[in-house]
């Protein structure tokens, strides 16, 4: 069949027609890639992951080592190729290729072989991945670190197909499973994912919750002795039990409360007060009160702090449980309320990295999986914490991997060096000179 045929004609410029074929040789589009590869040799996260899998394949017929399979499936997430089958073609890719440190000309594994090493992987292997990549986040904080709140935060994965463990979920009306993502933020305010743990669909609210938050704990204080931490989440991990493990492990706490009969009648009067000025103003008023709260399970009261308002007239009233006896309930519930962005936060994990792709049958490959997604999170961190100061520094992951890694480049190897060619008009240059200033070392 004649190549002519796959020729794609558009129309003609000045009497001239344009014919397009992918035929332009050691062209990459992913030019990028070599500044998510200067930040993974900071890090030296792939490096570290791959000293945690055991490999038990037959050394004689080895071809990929386990260290290069993560960096190239690890770094094809980063750009925005979340589907293993997407190696196929790209494991050719000259930039992959050199961000991987293959020479040209090379291959890297290809998705069967990645397949199998998803599923070859095993479950302690996994443990020893989280560890690691929690432990990684965590040497990324500030040294003077004093106090770090840990936000955990319940989502829904969709499922297609027979996966290992997905069941249906009346809330989110899917099949589905149930990942639980943890976050940590020091006091220079950067938030940073720092663990994730998938879940059965039909996994309880706090399935996993301790076990994520027993590692976070040693890991923190082992790193910071005297560390003051601080769990933050919604409702739903409100009751007696989280309470308890917060105060065995000393961790102060700022929970979401589901509404009650004992609750309304406790802020019955203050919200009368507020319907009464509401009416009268004409306008929507917002107050809020404390108070001291015992559930009938509970050891002992603790404090509640109520936000009692009207939204178009109508009364609305949240609860929370904070461990800040002594702070001002509207200061203490803001503090609640700063956990919101977080929402932001997943849906990068879920849009702009894909970390949904977990369709394989297997359970634990979908583990194994999300942690691959969650690397590829760290390693966004790591340039953005690179563009610290700058304009850039608060950009999404999507709005940088447009800026940073899709730039088409020629490459060119001679007998002394290779030369990535860039266009000329390219508008981000100075971002890339800064972070090539950042992330490399420089010559003295």
């Amino acid at each position: 069949m004649s190549d002519s045929l796959f020729d794609m004609m558009f129309p003609a410029v000045g009497g001239r027609p344009i014919e397009c074929r992918f035929d332009g040789g050691k062209i990459t589009s992913d030019a990028g890639l070599l500044m998510l590869s200067a930040a993974d040799r900071k890090l030296r996260l792939t490096e570290r992951l791959a000293d945690q899998i055991v490999d038990t394949r037959e050394r004689g017929k080895v071809r990929h080592a386990v260290v290069d399979m993560l960096r190239a499936r690890i770094f094809a997430i980063a750009a925005g190729y979340e589907d293993a089958n997407d190696l196929d073609s790209l494991r050719r890719d000259p930039a992959l290729l050199l961000s991987c440190g293959k020479p040209l000309g090379k291959e890297l594994a290809s998705q069967p072989t990645l397949s199998r090493f998803e599923n070859d992987v095993e479950t302690k292997d996994l443990y020893c991945l989280a560890e690691t990549l929690a432990s990684i986040v965590i040497e990324q904080l500030p040294r003077e670190t004093r106090s770090v709140v840990l936000d955990v935060d319940p989502t829904d994965d969709p499922c297609h197909g027979q996966q290992e463990f997905e069941f249906f979920h009346g809330h989110y009306g899917a099949h589905c499973y149930l990942p639980l993502y943890l976050y940590i933020t020091a006091e220079d305010g950067t938030q940073r994912l720092m663990a994730t743990l998938l879940r059965p669909g039909n996994a309880g609210a706090k399935w996993g919750l301790f076990g994520l938050l027993r590692r976070a704990i040693r890991l923190l204080r082992q790193r910071f002795a005297g560390v003051a931490i601080t769990l933050r989440a919604d409702s739903a991990f409100g009751d007696g039990e989280v309470l308890s493990f917060c105060e065995k492990h000393a961790l102060a706490y700022s929970l979401g409360l589901k509404s009650n009969k004992r609750l309304e009648r406790k802020t019955q009067w203050m919200a009368e007060a507020v319907l009464a000025d509401c009416e009268a103003l004409g306008a929507d008023q917002q107050e809020y009160i404390s108070f001291w709260y015992q559930a009938e399970p509970w050891e002992r009261a603790r404090r509640v702090v109520a936000k009692v308002e009207t939204v178009n007239g109508k009364l609305n009233i949240r609860y929370i449980l904070t461990s800040r006896a002594y702070q001002q309930a509207e200061r203490a519930y803001a503090f609640y309320c700063e956990r919101g962005d977080r929402e932001n936060r997943i849906k990068e994990m879920k849009v702009d990295l894909a970390a949904g792709r977990t369709s394989c049958h297997s359970f634990w490959a979908n583990q194994f999986r999300l942690l691959l997604h969650t690397a590829a999170c760290v390693l966004w961190r790591a340039v953005q914490d690179a563009l610290a100061g700058t304009c850039w520094a608060n950009k999404q992951i999507g709005t940088l991997r447009l800026m940073l890694v899709k730039i088409g480049a020629r490459v060119v190897q001679s007998c002394r060096r290779i030369w990535l060619h860039l266009p000329t008009s390219c508008p981000h240059q100075g971002l890339w000179r800064y972070l090539h200033s950042k992330l490399l070392p420089q010559p003295s």
